[in-house]
């Protein structure tokens, strides 16, 4: 509980000189809420199955990507394209999430680097396909999205045929705050919340409190893993639509390279850990990793004279809390070895 004290203290000072109105920060929060929250929310079910923090969400972003250039090819727009982008995405996500559930089979307890590496890896092919095949092998019928060479995909796609539709689709834009995401969000918590009363959902998380005596209980380990991991990249596919919709533009080679890292860092920020995350955690830890993302420029300008020295700093606590989780983790995984080992050795002891 210490962090989410310690970054509270951190934005308030911020805030404080930052010099922004109480109005702003609001409405800030609520566009930053609604369009991130569903991308945190995927990396509760890996953690709690014993996953760790699945940095390979990136990979799930990519498939939302390749949703939202489909449905921009076709012209497909409004919320029937933001809907259609979510059911083009499903299949690749499933296959993204499959493949990677086999190789985090083959690297347990070594989860959170082999993921991070696997979306380094998915990054690589993902712009060789639109970069190099795009044009040249697959075609794409909407020239616009293309470079004058006739192949590749440009830089920047623009996205105003959807842009901000899911925000307003529940009013009809007679609000300017992001209703309808912001339901969407509390309906995944609640999904994830009622899957973990279901028989799939214990089984994962008694695997994420014991591997080995899930397996001798009966469960299937590894399916029941992979399994995890399809649905966090699922979801991650959805989250990063949402996240783009809100944003109405689309950096084609880089806009799902950070979301690993901010995810994490704001679930860790909550108070989550590597082995325990909830809804809670998800809302309290967003909350404040963007707050402090709004007010830090300002804060840094107006402390040292230079807007770039916040975001430095919000920089360095992404990377930082992390870090700081991981030592935490492999501080506490060394203690319940000695343990068990001290233990061993007094039964070994009283028994000769």
């Amino acid at each position: 509980m210490i962090v989410p004290i310690v970054f509270m203290a951190i934005c308030a000072i911020g805030f404080y000189y930052s010099g922004l109105t109480f109005d702003f920060i609001f409405d800030e929060m609520f566009f930053r809420l609604s369009r991130n929250l569903v991308l945190v929310a995927s990396l509760i079910i890996p953690v709690i199955s014993g996953l760790g923090l699945n940095f390979g969400i990136v990979i799930g972003a990519m498939a939302g990507q390749i949703g939202l250039l489909f449905i921009i090819n076709y012209g497909i727009g409004g919320m029937t394209g933001i809907v259609v982008a979510m059911i083009v995405s499903i299949p690749f996500a499933i296959l993204f999430g499959y493949l990677v559930g086999l190789v985090l089979n083959r690297a347990k307890g070594k989860e959170m680097i082999t993921s991070m590496i696997l979306g380094f890896f998915a990054n690589g092919i993902y712009q060789l396909v639109f970069i190099i095949l795009v044009g040249r092998i697959i075609p794409f019928s909407n020239k616009s999205m293309m470079v004058n060479s006739g192949q590749g995909l440009k830089n920047t796609i623009d996205l105003l045929s959807i842009r901000k539709a899911f925000d307003n689709f529940i009013f009809g834009g007679m609000t300017r705050l992001p209703i309808a995401p912001l339901i969407f969000s509390g309906i995944i918590f609640l999904f994830i919340f009622l899957f973990f009363k279901t028989k799939l959902g214990q089984d994962m998380r008694a695997i994420g409190q014991n591997m080995q005596i899930a397996s001798v209980a009966g469960i299937d380990v590894d399916k029941t893993r992979i399994k995890a991991i399809v649905i966090s990249t699922v979801l991650a596919a959805w989250g990063q639509i949402i996240y783009l919709q809100n944003l109405g533009t689309f950096n084609t080679y880089t806009n799902h390279e950070q979301v690993g890292l901010f995810s994490v860092a704001a679930l860790l920020i909550g108070g989550a850990s590597v082995e325990k995350a909830t809804w809670k955690e998800a809302v309290i830890g967003t909350l404040l990793f963007h707050l402090l993302f709004i007010v830090s420029p300002l804060a840094g300008q107006n402390l040292m004279g230079d807007a770039q020295i916040g975001e430095y700093f919000r920089v360095f606590v992404a990377y930082g809390v992390i870090g700081f989780a991981l030592i935490l983790h492999a501080m506490e995984k060394r203690n319940q070895i000695e343990k068990m080992d001290r233990l061993n050795f007094e039964d070994n002891k009283a028994a000769n």
